[in-house]
């Protein structure tokens, strides 16, 4: 039987491949994935400053490697962080951490949780789902891959509305109906 940290993992990656990549919310997603540059890492943390610890441990470790070999790393947090307005409350201290360590410029953070809303919208607006993923995540980002990607799409600003319309034409059955939730 796989360990709880690895059935994690497989659920993100499946969630990214199907969701994601599938549906094509990121037309970025798939090269770095095929080129197996998305590292998976698992917090074991039960409370917001040990997931704070591991940030900056993940944040590290991205900017030590050369992007040909790590361009993306997805820290996954499914002990805590359950409540998503808890997890708002983390992602704006995890972006001081990003300032402190002198980051900003070079590593971008996205958000993506169970339980996502965008301000404004009712909680099961299919919109909110284009940030919705099987655990809480932050997703570290290159800026310099991010720059790149956006350079070579025409109107990446075109790519949001695209989604929702992608997200509504699914609907709540649809999504339900890929399989990209927690397997526990």
């Amino acid at each position: 039987m796989k360990d709880a940290a690895a059935v994690v993992a497989h659920d993100t990656r499946n969630w990214l491949e199907r969701a994601v990549i599938g549906l094509n919310l990121c037309p970025f997603a798939k090269a770095v994935h095929v080129k197996g540059q998305v590292h998976y890492a698992v917090s074991a943390a039960s409370e917001a400053g040990q997931v704070l610890e591991d940030l900056q441990h993940e944040l590290r470790a991205l900017v030590a490697l050369d992007p040909a070999v790590r361009d993306t790393t997805l820290l996954i947090v499914p002990g805590c962080l359950h409540d998503f307005l808890e997890f708002n409350d983390l992602m704006g201290r995890a972006e001081r951490l990003v300032r402190k360590l002198r980051l900003e410029g070079v590593i971008q953070l996205a958000r993506f949780h169970p339980a996502f809303q965008f301000a404004g919208s009712e909680q099961d607006d299919m919109a909110n789902f284009t940030n919705r993923s099987p655990y809480p995540v932050i997703h570290l980002l290159r800026e310099a891959s991010i720059d790149r990607a956006v350079a070579a799409i025409a109107q990446p600003q075109a790519i949001y509305e695209a989604n929702i319309e992608t997200l509504r034409r699914l609907g709540p059955q649809g999504w339900a109906d890929l399989g990209v939730g927690p397997s526990t």
